[in-house]
């Protein structure tokens, strides 16, 4: 595990893209891609840059259950708004949080992800250390399934919400096999909240209590963190 400390998300964002503009020029053609707040400086640089994403597919970590895709806080908004209106993909595949049959719907997924191995993984980490919407306790053995969101993540993504009430309870959520499956996995971390959860992910036990402990068992894992988030480390 490669630990890289950077002042800020700023810069976090910029030493992101490099690593990713070197992959692509290394051959990656597939991209696991993560919403929040955390990837969106790596998204800034993306679209502010000349790349070209039109040979390159992209699949996204998770999607809410019960959001359509027009709702503002939807993972597909995020994504169109964030990165895919200004950069198109070849393909981009996220989770689909209206299907009927959420079970056949995480089998789909699998099926995607099993064909379109991914070459780069971004992926930020909760305060709980959870990735994706891996929440304390999933089997490091899951590929994708659907999550019933923990009460503090639904309170971390309350505030993208009107009320907390408002915030959807489950998700589609790519499984820890499928992330650790990925050929090289980029976790960016920034502030001082994300400190207990990067330093138990670095230097704690590998746990289930803490999904992130398993990325000490994958062969090249690269971790941007602030000054702030590496502070205990």
């Amino acid at each position: 595990m490669k630990i890289i400390t950077v002042k800020d998300a700023q810069a976090g964002g910029k030493v992101a893209f490099e690593i990713l503009s070197e992959k692509l020029a290394a051959g990656a053609k597939v991209l696991g891609l993560a919403t929040g707040s955390t990837p969106i400086p790596l998204y800034q640089e993306i679209v502010n840059s000349n790349l070209d994403f039109s040979d390159v597919t992209s699949i996204n970590l998770d999607e809410y259950v019960g959001l359509p895709v027009e709702n503002e806080q939807s993972y597909d908004y995020f994504m169109r708004e964030h990165l895919f209106n200004a950069k198109p993909f070849k393909q981009s595949f996220l989770p689909n949080g209206l299907a009927e049959d959420l079970q056949e719907e995480t089998k789909r997924y699998d099926a995607v992800i099993d064909s379109h191995p991914v070459d780069l993984q971004i992926l930020g980490i909760g305060r709980n250390g959870h990735i994706g919407f891996n929440e304390p306790g999933t089997s490091f053995d899951i590929t994708t399934h659907v999550v019933d969101l923990a009460q503090d993540t639904i309170q971390a993504n309350s505030r993208f919400f009107d009320t907390i009430d408002d915030v959807p309870k489950q998700a589609i959520s790519m499984g820890i096999a499928s992330i650790m499956n990925s050929k090289t996995i980029l976790l960016l971390a920034f502030g001082e909240e994300k400190s207990d959860a990067i330093a138990q992910m670095v230097n704690g036990p590998i746990t289930e209590e803490l999904p992130a402990s398993v990325l000490q068992q994958h062969a090249d894992v690269i971790v941007i963190a602030d000054e702030a988030a590496a502070s205990k480390l």
